[in-house]
């Protein structure tokens, strides 16, 4: 922006500087001769007092460019005489010096110093050095904006009121030769009528000759009698304007599909997206979410529908609502609202760039429902087996204890439901190796449990510690899990002969020949 303001300015004081530049030599470079014809030089005096201006001669008036240069400092004069004496000290002198001037040729600037009185004095070869040293300044940044003008890479031109082109740089005729137009002809922008003469600004499209558009913005400044029109091109802008649309017609088009409510504030806290399952879920009008509604209101109307549950003091929640946002922006807010409808809903705050936050709604009633009925179905599941006299635990298909009755946790003073870490078949055979007998069972017991071949129920018998005869039944049940049920002797006795054959689970085969053997009379078994 700084170089089209430096653009602006030398455009416009182009025509006038050049015009003052040359009346300015014409006039003033009439040299005055002595006897033999040689020039007088002429001199610029400024005199300082205690570091200030108090006296000088008329013409100074136009080596600062001001009417009254009483009261000015050291430092504001080197500031204007520096552009043409570079090497001035930044403090006044106290010694008498010189310096030469680097654009006029034969000036020279002398410094006189004299207590606390400071003699300046500006010579040069032809008459009135502060209007010539002042011409020259002019020229030199005249020079210098024309070469910034013509240069720089955006198109630069300059109209009169009739719309006609008075000047363009070189980036103006490129642009032209690459659109087949003739720049002194025709306009290749098809600029508005300014309604005002104030800087205007205008975003056009030009097609080449593949008719691929090239996307200019234009501003306008009003100088003079004319206009001043700069051009930016910004091509990589529109496109990424097209490909932001596209990809939220995408999103919105994706989420047109999800049976979870969408809503997406921005950092101002107001609705920017939503997709149709937050108008099925809230039953907010479609209206209403698009008129963009602020958090508060969007809250206000889900609370007037009955969408969300009645907070005990409406009041408070409501002030607090920007702590709500502030947890969804540190990705840490999820509710469940239990609605007097019956309905559960699970609201979820996300955060998105730039200060924006995503809230998601989602129907659970369905999962809900399914989870109280699972846990009713355990509950009774549990309370049945209970009821049971036997010991009875499940293991899973890793060995890990995961379920047991009543019975079970009296008998074996195992309370698996109060500790933390998981019991394994290996803790339980320990437990009931502990409170037994020696039996032959335990380790085929283990295997029996952990193997994943194909597997046959099988029964033992055991006595206890305190000589309580039980029986050991065990069983696979489904997904690889076992069962291991422990019941009194006497309630067995009526289901048949008692038989051992923990070798046999693994061969359909042997189990049968040990059936056999079992038949044979006088065999002992156990």
């Amino acid at each position: 922006m700084q170089e089209i303001a430096v653009m602006a300015v030398g455009a416009s004081v182009g025509t006038t500087a050049l015009a003052v530049l040359f009346l300015a030599f014409a006039t003033l470079r009439r040299r005055q001769s002595g006897p033999e014809g040689r020039p007088v030089p002429s001199e610029t005096v400024v005199l300082l007092r205690n570091g200030r201006v108090f006296d000088h001669t008329d013409d100074v008036v136009h080596l600062f460019n001001r009417s009254d240069i009483n009261g000015m400092t050291w430092f504001e004069l080197r500031d204007s005489l520096l552009s043409g004496f570079p090497d001035l000290p930044e403090d006044a002198p106290t010694v008498p010096d010189a310096w030469t001037c680097e654009f006029v040729e034969g000036a020279t600037l002398r410094a006189m110093p004299s207590g606390t009185t400071l003699r300046l004095t500006l010579q040069a070869p032809m008459s009135k050095p502060a209007q010539t040293y002042r011409a020259a300044q002019i020229e030199q940044s005249f020079d210098r904006l024309f070469t910034i003008c013509g240069n720089t890479p955006y198109p630069v031109w300059q109209t009169s009121r009739d719309d006609e082109v008075t000047w363009y740089n070189d980036a103006y005729e490129k642009l032209c030769e690459e659109i087949g137009q003739d720049p002194n002809d025709c306009l290749p922008f098809a600029l508005p009528v300014p309604p005002s003469r104030s800087t205007q600004m205008n975003r056009l499209s030009l097609s080449d000759d593949t008719d691929k558009a090239h996307w200019f913005e234009v501003i306008s400044t009003p100088t003079g009698e004319g206009w001043v029109h700069f051009a930016t091109s910004i091509d990589s802008l529109v496109n990424a304007e097209m490909a932001q649309r596209n990809f939220v017609q995408t999103l919105t088009k994706t989420f047109a599909h999800l049976p979870i409510g969408l809503a997406v504030f921005d950092k101002n806290r107001q609705l920017v997206l939503f997709n149709p399952s937050m108008v099925d879920l809230t039953h907010l009008p479609v209206d209403f979410l698009s008129s963009k509604p602020n958090l508060l209101s969007f809250f206000d109307h889900m609370r007037e529908n009955r969408t969300m549950p009645e907070p005990k003091n409406y009041a408070n929640w409501r002030d607090k609502l920007y702590d709500v946002v502030t947890a969804a922006r540190e990705d840490r807010y999820a509710e469940t609202w239990n609605l007097p409808s019956g309905l559960t809903y699970k609201i979820t705050g996300r955060p998105h760039p730039d200060g924006a936050v995503a809230f998601l709604l989602e129907d659970i009633s369905a999962e809900i429902s399914l989870t109280r009925r699972f846990r009713s179905e355990l509950e009774l599941t549990q309370s049945v087996l209970d009821c049971f006299g036997d010991s009875v635990a499940v293991f899973s298909r890793l060995g890990v204890l995961t379920f047991s009755n009543a019975a079970y946790r009296e008998r074996w003073k195992c309370e698996s439901d109060c500790t933390f870490a998981e019991v394994t078949i290996v803790d339980a055979v320990s437990i009931w190796r502990t409170a037994c007998k020696p039996s032959p069972i335990w380790s085929e017991l283990r295997e029996f449990v952990l193997t994943l071949r194909e597997r046959t129920a099988w029964e033992s018998e055991l006595t206890t510690n305190d000589g309580e005869r039980l029986v050991c039944i065990v069983e696979p049940v489904a997904a690889g899990a076992t069962m291991v049920r422990f019941a009194n002797r006497s309630a067995s006795e009526a289901t048949g002969t008692l038989r051992y054959v923990p070798a046999a689970y693994a061969d359909p085969q042997m189990q049968q020949i040990e059936d056999d053997q079992i038949k044979q009379p006088g065999r002992s078994h156990g």
